[in-house]
């Protein structure tokens, strides 16, 4: 007979552990496809950060309140709504990402020469919307997990704070938005992680 607790484990760790842990600040892209097997990771990618990346996908909950229910109660509780943003640090300040932080128009300067400006508009239009935003972290193996917000919008603005013996870091957090659509009841992000090899050999 087997004593009492013999069964308990000290661990959590098995042998799927190493496949599982996330490692390093990831990378963010700008319209990361995936095309003929492929994902076009160098060619989206936005530029280096610094101070990490942070990803929050958070759904909104209610409670419905029922007399005589002290405490919550599963069947009672609904989802309406959700939030989806990601947070990221970036070293590399260009055109670009002055844009996206901004929401702003680039013109070429009509009185400075060899110049370009960004200057500021009274409107959102479609095209500020940035498509296919994505994290790419990877696991310790180096196999991607890739988060994609379908539709994106920097939300932050923009603040720099220079100072000496310290390069520029332009925070910036983008928010996950709906297509205009009679249903607007959820978010389109995605998660996107390497089947499981048993699962591969499952459905061969």
């Amino acid at each position: 007979m087997a004593a009492l607790g013999e069964e308990f484990k000290s661990s959590g760790i098995t042998e799927r552990t190493p496949k599982n842990i996330m490692l390093g600040a990831g990378t963010i892209h700008k319209g990361l496809t995936f095309e003929t097997n492929k994902w076009n990771f160098e060619e989206s990618l936005i530029g280096a950060t610094s101070g990490g990346t942070k990803v929050t996908i958070k759904p909104e909950l209610m409670d419905v309140e029922v007399d005589g229910a002290l405490v919550k109660v599963k069947g009672l509780v609904q989802k309406v709504g959700e939030t989806a943003t990601m947070e990221t640090n970036m070293v590399e300040v260009t055109p670009e990402t002055l844009k996206m932080t901004l929401i702003g128009q680039e013109s070429e300067s009509s009185d400075k020469t060899g110049y370009s400006e960004i200057t500021s508009k009274a409107r959102i239009e479609e095209g500020d919307y940035i498509k296919n935003l994505a994290y790419v972290g990877k696991t310790l193996e180096g196999k991607p997990i890739i988060i994609v917000f379908d539709n994106a919008l920097c939300t932050s603005g923009f603040e720099i704070e220079g100072k000496n013996k310290e390069n520029v870091v332009l925070k910036a957090t983008f928010e996950c938005y709906a297509e205009l659509t009679p249903e607007c009841d959820t978010l389109p992000y995605h998660i996107y992680y390497p089947t499981p090899s048993r699962l591969l050999e499952t459905k061969a």
